[in-house]
């Protein structure tokens, strides 16, 4: 591990925990924008983790999820070095949009060009800061505007390293997720840098439960690269099962109208189950949201009005459902001790 990390020009020691404020771009009146970064330096030896929220600016969880794992960590403590960026999108985070001022998405504009966009050169900056300084990272999110998402983690599991490391994080549900062109994570991949993607809750919302997900996941995570002690009851315990999905699809609307939901988040359906019903104003003529495949629940749209081929429900489907279902209960019922 390097005896000095030099994060926006600010140099960081061994044994030191740092407040650094990145500039990335002003404002029409010259007003700087600023990354808030903050990192934690142990004096051992150890991986350096990045733990990344708000790239799109309105998905808040994980704003609170950084702060609350910044509370948790102690440099005398710790092994390695700990850079964690509470909000990466500073525009879409002040405007509660996800999008930055162009109405570009950041999180397809990885790895970015010094000379390009607002996007692009925002990209830029984040890699050469802090992604290529870095072993292992966590990006924190959740579902779009009036969308909601179990809690899960989505990697590219075909690779052992992120597979151990997406077991490690603790919640039941793992996808196999593709990567996809200009995202944060195909950038790492790209750096030979393993990392998980968090998502749980939905936009502009504080969730608890979600936030005690994504706190104890990234926790864990820091304990299993042995950046911290494991906890005696974490090591006396068996290893929670997680599962791996199969595959995931969206089940669409067959009907414009006004819906009322059969099925919550998290749910088990079987193939042919009625997820909800679709109705005209007057309710005289209902339609019903049938599942196409068994599966669990883990992402829906919180707004009741639909439109003929609007995505409601997103269900992916393991080996054995009802062992999936058990572990989300058992799981739920621990976020709520």
């Amino acid at each position: 591990m390097a005896v000095k990390l030099t994060i926006g020009g600010e140099k960081i020691a061994l044994g030191e925990r740092k407040k650094v404020f990145l500039r990335v771009a002003a404002l029409y009146d010259y007003t700087d924008i600023n990354i808030p970064i903050e990192v934690i330096r142990g004096k051992a030896d150890g991986p350096t983790l990045f733990i990344s929220a708000a790239i799109h600016g309105d998905e808040i969880n994980g704003v609170e999820i950084a702060k609350r794992v910044l509370k948790r960590v102690k440099a005398d403590k710790l092994k390695g070095t700990l850079i964690i960026i509470p909000i990466v999108n500073v525009f879409g985070f002040n405007n509660l949009s996800r999008y930055l001022p162009d109405r570009r998405d950041l999180n397809r504009s990885f790895p970015g060009s010094k000379n390009g966009s607002l996007a692009a050169r925002l990209a830029s900056i984040f890699m050469k800061e802090i992604v290529v300084r870095c072993t292992h990272g966590i990006d924190l999110h959740t579902g779009a505007v009036h969308r909601a998402n179990l809690p899960q983690i989505r990697a590219c599991l075909d690779d052992p390293e992120t597979k151990i490391l997406a077991k490690s994080f603790g919640v039941p549900v793992l996808i196999n997720s593709s990567l996809r062109d200009g995202s944060l994570r195909e950038a790492a991949r790209r750096k030979g840098i393993p990392m998980l993607l968090f998502e749980g809750g939905e936009a502009l919302r504080f969730e608890e439960d979600v936030i005690k997900s994504g706190v104890k996941g990234c926790m864990s995570v820091i304990r299993s690269l042995g950046m911290l002690p494991k906890l005696k009851a974490q090591s006396d315990k068996p290893a929670k099962k997680v599962f791996i999905a199969n595959d995931s699809s969206w089940v669409r609307a067959p009907h414009s109208g006004a819906f009322v939901a059969t099925k919550k988040l998290g749910a088990h359906v079987t193939k042919g189950d009625v997820l909800a019903k679709i109705s005209d104003p007057f309710g005289s003529e209902e339609y019903d949201v049938l599942a196409e495949t068994s599966g669990i629940i883990i992402g829906l749209t919180r707004i009741p009005l639909v439109n003929c081929g609007d995505a409601m429900f997103h269900i992916a489907t393991f080996s054995n459902v009802k062992h999936v279902k058990s572990a989300i209960e058992l799981y739920d019922e621990g976020m709520l001790l």
